[in-house]
This record gives structure tokens, sequence and C-alpha cells, in this order.
């Protein structure tokens, strides 16, 4: 292939794949990672080196299921497990990520009206139910990808203006290196650590990147997959530098007012108009991808009746939560975290499915691959017991 096609292909890999960086820097993302370094400085910022790795290792195994068999995930996990069993293991799974969809869809519509509120000053209700009605007219007429791809550019500008920001942070090479690779739990942290697992490794983008990959060559998409996430995962890390800035209780308005502090007025605007657009972008995604995963899992057919009940009971969750006018930073918080303890039961059959010898032959997992991949799931295995101890243990 000629150097200038080579390139080509792999920009356009990059762009492609930039739509899982742009699913995990939602609300919960700006809301975790800022938070994280609000309340526990640099003490966080592995969790993010972590989780940006696992995000890679899992996203580059399901993309390659479907570049290798032809199938996507969720068909692949139904292949291998036939009868009564499979059927229990696919509705199992759909409804692991039908909750998370749901529980992530709440922290979307709270994000991205809060995002509207401090740009606006309207009530939040009025809000909420404009964002939930064009989300519902988008949705049912298939016209989001374009849409989502906008708003995604807009998120990243916001990230660039964290980028700025963070410079201006009193933290030195040699600290942020030994954060990003030195492992801490300091009291309390559990459930954010989980959040801040459960925001990047989003357990739905397993299914909805396996399901939409399209002919590329396995060096094509792994170049992809690793450009666009480890710059998802930069914008995580200047995001918790940024909550540095903020030593008292983190909230949308002190972040707002730490950018127009540094960088005049119209960088507060463009973390409302951020905040916003990735909340937006998200209430998109969300209730597609669990419909994609349904699709996938149990052969409902695209556009039936049962695949839009399934997006629309998912939107009907974060209108609900909208509407109820709760407070927006502890349920997204918590949200993600429910995700993250979800995240093992989903990696364990994406670990089973790789290393189907008779289905995937020579692209099954080597050695390295199953070291990582375990790595992740044994990691998040135990966050996600623990929390809920503590959680049984608390009640």
């Amino acid at each position: 292939m000629p150097k200038s096609l080579s390139l080509r292909a792999g920009l356009g890999s990059v762009l492609f794949w930039s739509v899982i960086s742009a699913a995990f820097i939602g609300p919960g993302s700006v809301t975790a990672c800022a938070i994280a370094g609000s309340k526990y400085g640099l003490q966080l910022l592995w969790v993010l080196t972590f989780a940006t790795l696992g995000t890679v290792w899992l996203q580059e195994a399901a993309a390659r299921i479907t570049i290798a068999t032809g199938s996507d995930l969720g068909q692949v996990i139904t292949q291998t497990y036939a009868g009564a069993k499979g059927r229990r293991i696919a509705w199992a799974l759909f409804l692991a990520i039908f909750l998370g969809c749901a529980a992530y869809q709440a922290g979307n519509i709270l994000g991205a009206v809060s995002g509207l509120a401090l740009l606006t000053g309207f009530p939040v209700p009025t809000l909420t139910v404009v964002v939930g009605l064009v989300c519902i007219v988008l949705l049912w007429i298939g016209s989001t990808q374009s849409l989502a791809n906008f708003l995604g550019l807009i998120v990243f500008a916001m990230g660039g203006a964290f980028v700025y920001v963070a410079f201006g942070t009193p933290v030195t090479p040699i600290e942020l290196t030994k954060a990003l690779i030195t492992p801490a739990l300091p009291d309390g942290s559990l459930l954010l650590i989980n959040g801040l697992i459960g925001t990047t490794i989003v357990p739905y983008n397993l299914f909805f990147g396996s399901s939409i990959v399209p002919g590329q060559s396995l060096s094509e998409m792994r170049l992809g997959i690793w450009v666009a996430v480890v710059l998802g995962g930069i914008i995580s890390v200047v995001l918790l530098l940024a909550g540095l800035l903020i030593p008292n209780d983190f909230s949308y308005l002190h972040m707002a007012q730490v950018l127009t502090d540094r960088l005049g007025s119209w960088a507060g605007f463009l973390f409302a108009f951020g905040l916003f657009a990735a909340g937006f972008a998200s209430s998109l995604t969300a209730p597609l991808a669990a419909s994609v995963t349904a699709h996938s899992l149990l052969g409902i057919r695209k556009n039936s009746v049962a695949y839009r009940g399934i997006w629309i009971a998912v939107m009907a969750t974060g209108l609900t939560f909208g509407l109820l006018n709760v407070t927006p930073i502890p349920v997204i918080v918590a949200v993600q975290a429910i995700n993250g303890i979800l995240l093992p039961f989903v990696t364990i059959f994406l670990f089973a499915a790789v290393n189907n010898r008779s289905l995937l032959g020579d692209h099954r997992n080597s050695p390295a691959q199953n070291l990582a991949m375990g790595l992740v799931v044994l990691v998040t295995a135990v966050l996600g017991i623990w929390n809920i101890w503590l959680a049984i243990q608390a009640g």
C-alpha cells in the first residue's frame, strides 16, 4: 500500500475509534476525575492509567473477535453456549448491560441539563423535558451519528481547555509520573475508584464497538484504538489535574469559575457547553447501545417494536432522575461505580470468547494478552466485591 494511503487509513481508523473515547468522556468522567483531584490530589491518578490500558486491551479483544469471525461479541457468545444455558447467559448479559446503560443515562441526562442550566439559568425540569424530547426524536428517526460526532468534537475542545489549565497546577513531571504508576487506596476512596474505572472501561462499549467494526485490518484497528483511547485517557488525566485547583467541595459552578479565572469568561462558557455536549452525546449513545446489545445477544431485529422499546426504557430512566431534580454529582459518581461493579461480569465472557480456539484460531489471545486481560478482570472483580461488602457492612 502506498505510504499516503496507509497514513490516510491509519488516520481514518483513529477518527473512527474516537467514538469509544468520546463515549467515556461524558459527565461521569468530568465529574469523577475532577472530584478525584479535588478530594485526593494525585493519589487516584494510577486508576486512570489502569482504566485506560484496560479499555485498550478489552476493546481490542472485542474488535478482534469481529474481524476474525465476522460475528460480533454477542453473536460469538451465543454461538459458544448453545441451548437453554446459552439463552440464560445471553439474557443475563443483556440485563447487566441494560441496567448499566440505564444507570449511565441517569448521569447523562443530569450532566447535560446541568450544563444547560449553567448556560441559560432556565429551570431544570423544563430543560430535562426539552433534552429528553430531542433525544427521543433523534433516536426514533435514526439521525444521531453526525450530531454525536459534532458534540464529541466540542467535548474534545473542552478537554483542550483543561489541558491548558492543567499546566497551571503545581505538579512536577516527576510527581505526575510517580502518581500515574503508583497504586494508592486513600480512606473512603473505593466508591470513587470504581467510578473512575466504570466511566472509562464502559461495559456497553465492548458490545457497541464490536458491532460497528468496519472492514479494517488488525493493524489498522489496533492503531485506531490505541491512539483514540489514549487521547481520551489524557483528557481524563487533565480533568483530574484541573480538580486540584478546587480545594473546597467540587461543583460544576466552581469548575466553571476556575476556567474563567484562568482563561477568561469564554472558557467558563466552553465548560458549560462541553458538559452539555458530553451529556447529550452520551444520552444518544447509551440507549442505542442497549438496543444494539439486545440485537447482538438476543437477535432482536433492528428498529422493531422491542428494539425501540429498549432504548425508550433507558431514556425513561434518565428522564425520571432529571424530573425528580436530584442532586446530579452524587448520582453521577454512584452510577459510574455501579458500572464498575458490573464490569467483571461482562469481561469474564469476553475473556472466554477471545480464547475460543475453534472460533478464532490463530486470532485467539496470546499469553501476554491473557495476562493483561486477566489483570483487568481480577482487579475490577476484587474492587467490585469489596465495594459490595462495605455497602453490606454499612447497611
